[in-house]
């Protein structure tokens, strides 16, 4: 959305609204950052807002009276509209018990949290309100808490995990004050509802630079509050094939790995499971022989705690159980549909699992361009195995379940389901046998007696 929108709604509402883009859209705006969300602020109070945009035709929706902020549609687009005001006492960790409407406008922007988040954009007009030094804040690329870092950091448990958050997306340092009052206020942080956190590491996770928001969760004690099983992976040594501990490595694949939700959570649970499973072998060579599987047991628990969405946690498991299958130019063609038939089972396309793996090894920190070359050299042969469209699953087969039973003469039970599987390894070592007539005489060979 453009500013049209909103010079239409200052219009409606009157030139002693004092309407005012306040929040992340400002700050976005003077780094040049796309966003979706406008938050605006005025000193109407919100029934005469909804009166006046109302008679400018505009529809309204009443979402927040009680803390003075209603929901206007500009362009089909919500825009949240909120009288300035100041906020009373804070119980929960969330939400303010009371708010007082009718502040002014410094008044308003001291209750928010970051200094870049409290400045103040006049709608139509160019003289930026910044009271508390936010632009000079975004020139030093710094987070610095609005007035006493205690003080915001007790009112509202999220600050502080969105201060991470912002590390992440923005790039942005915490000053030291700001960031020694966090582990003073975890117990403020342990209030927030699961949901709002979940939401807040995903953001965290999805940003531009993922690696300074997680080292901020580790030092500042908030991994221990909602991560804690990665804190063993702190410093947990690993073998010859690493340069790094399990920590900064798992650090460099969320980092290198694309920015999806998917590919950067399992990024960052794929080896959760080392510290737990490290051992070291006569000859001093260190191993985390089943760390796969431990790995996939603990993001199933920190996902499901989090309350993640299934698909979610599926994408993550798929990804997580197949990372440490590492294909060679050895396999033979057949071992490699093999493989492509079993990340088909998980619903994981081949390309997820190419750029995840190729995030795996630059992660490792050794021999970069030998590990590229042999990755693209074998994507290439797994995408041409693929483009030819073998059999992959069961229902690829060219004689469905009522086929096969017909011509056993007999009714479904497990037989029926243990030779399809035989009949899909048949398949995959031999695409060609994939034929009415040549899998009916495969499948009267390895057909059980009755």
């Amino acid at each position: 959305m453009t500013w049209g929108p909103l010079l239409r709604l200052k219009e409606a509402l009157g030139p002693e609204a004092e309407l005012m883009v306040v929040g992340g859209a400002v700050r976005d705006e003077r780094l040049g950052r796309s966003h979706a969300d406008w938050d605006l602020a005025t000193r109407l109070l919100p029934q005469v807002v909804m009166e006046r945009a109302r008679a400018a035709g505009l529809r309204v929706i009443p979402t927040g009276l009680q803390h003075g902020t209603v929901t206007v549609l500009l362009e089909d687009l919500p825009v949240e509209v909120t009288t300035f005001r100041s906020d009373g006492g804070y119980l929960d960790g969330r939400r303010p018990e009371s708010v007082r409407l009718g502040v002014g406008l410094e008044e308003d922007l001291a209750r928010r949290d970051f200094t870049i988040n409290a400045m103040a954009q006049p709608v139509g007009g160019s003289d930026l309100v910044d009271p508390f030094g936010g632009q000079r804040d975004l020139a030093a690329r710094t987070l610095r808490a609005v007035g006493d870092p205690l003080q915001r950091f007790a009112e509202d448990g999220l600050r502080p995990l969105r201060a991470c958050r912002f590390a992440s997306q923005l790039g942005f340092t915490v000053e030291p004050a700001t960031l020694a009052a966090i582990p003073l206020r975890l117990g403020v942080a342990r209030k927030v509802a699961v949901e709002r956190v979940f939401t807040e590491l995903d953001k965290l996770l999805r940003g531009d630079e993922p690696h300074l928001g997680l080292t901020l969760l580790a030092e500042s004690g908030l991994l221990d509050l909602w991560l804690a099983e990665l804190r063993p992976m702190l410093g947990c040594l690993q073998n010859r094939h690493h340069r790094h501990d399990v920590w900064t490595h798992t650090l460099e694949v969320v980092r290198q790995v694309p920015a999806e939700a998917g590919l950067r959570w399992a990024a960052l649970l794929h080896d959760a499971g080392k510290p737990g499973t490290r051992s070291t072998g006569p000859d001093g060579e260190v191993h985390f022989h089943g760390h796969e599987a431990r790995s996939l047991e603990l993001a199933e628990t920190i996902l499901e705690r989090l309350r993640s969405s299934l698909s979610l946690r599926r994408e993550v498991a798929a990804l997580i159980r197949h990372h440490g299958t590492h294909p060679t130019e050895a396999w033979s063609d057949a071992a490699c549909r093999r493989f492509l038939g079993r990340l088909a089972e998980d619903s994981l396309p081949l390309e997820r699992w190419a750029a995840f793996r190729l995030a795996d090894q630059r992660g490792k920190g050794l021999d970069l361009e030998s590990r590229l070359d042999g990755h693209q050299g074998l994507l290439s042969r797994l995408r041409a195995l693929a483009a030819a469209a073998p059999p992959l699953a069961v229902r690829d087969l060219a004689l469905d379940g009522a086929a096969l039973m017909k011509l056993a003469g007999r009714p479904g039970g497990p037989w029926l389901g243990e030779l399809q599987r035989q009949l899909l390894v048949a398949v995959l070592d031999d695409p060609g046998l994939n034929r009415a007539e040549a899998l009916a005489e495969v499948a009267r060979k390895l057909m059980p007696p009755d």
